[in-house]
């Protein structure tokens, strides 16, 4: 189960003085992926106040903009009953959600594996997680950060608890 994110969105009124806009749990999930912000291409329109959030529905950022987001890994030992072709179909369905079919180039050394023409800035807040590239693997702890450069790469959590990260995309000329 998706753990609560609480968002606060700050404003400014007529008069140009501070306010929350929005205070609570963010509610637009895709997967497992709960999606925070989003920003059109720059500059940003600082006077809307249409919850940038709420519409995200992609894995990537509209050409030009950035998502923000929070996103839970299971332990792999949640799925260790399902075959190599229902985990496959699994992360396809789960791409084709995300409208993101095509950020599959080549998953042969793990189903997870995707690659997107953005510059992704993600911190492990909680439990563990590998990240798997094509040639390496790297294990993180909470607070590390991962500069992810349009790179294929799985996600993969080898421990006993759900791994907690967050994540900026920012569109990028691949």
């Amino acid at each position: 189960m998706l753990l609560p994110v609480r968002r606060i969105v700050t404003h400014n009124d007529e008069e140009g003085r501070s306010y929350a806009l929005l205070d609570g749990v963010a509610t637009n999930v895709i997967g497992t992926l709960t999606e925070l912000w989003t920003t059109d291409p720059t500059p940003h329109n600082l006077r809307s106040t249409d919850d940038a959030g709420a519409t995200s529905e992609s894995l990537e950022p509209v050409p030009g903009g950035t998502v923000f987001r929070y996103f839970q890994i299971p332990p792999q030992t949640q799925l260790a009953h399902l075959s190599l072709e229902e985990k496959q179909k699994a992360w396809r369905d789960l791409f084709e959600k995300m409208h993101a079919p095509h950020a599959q180039p080549d998953t042969s050394r793990d189903p997870g594996m995707h690659k997107s023409s953005t510059t992704d800035y993600i911190i492990l807040l909680s439990g563990q997680i590998t990240l798997v590239l094509d040639k390496t693997e790297h294990d993180l702890k909470p607070f590390d950060v991962v500069v992810q450069r349009g790179t294929n790469h799985a996600w993969v959590n080898r421990g006993t608890e759900d791994a907690l990260l967050m994540a900026v995309l920012v569109d990028a000329k691949g």
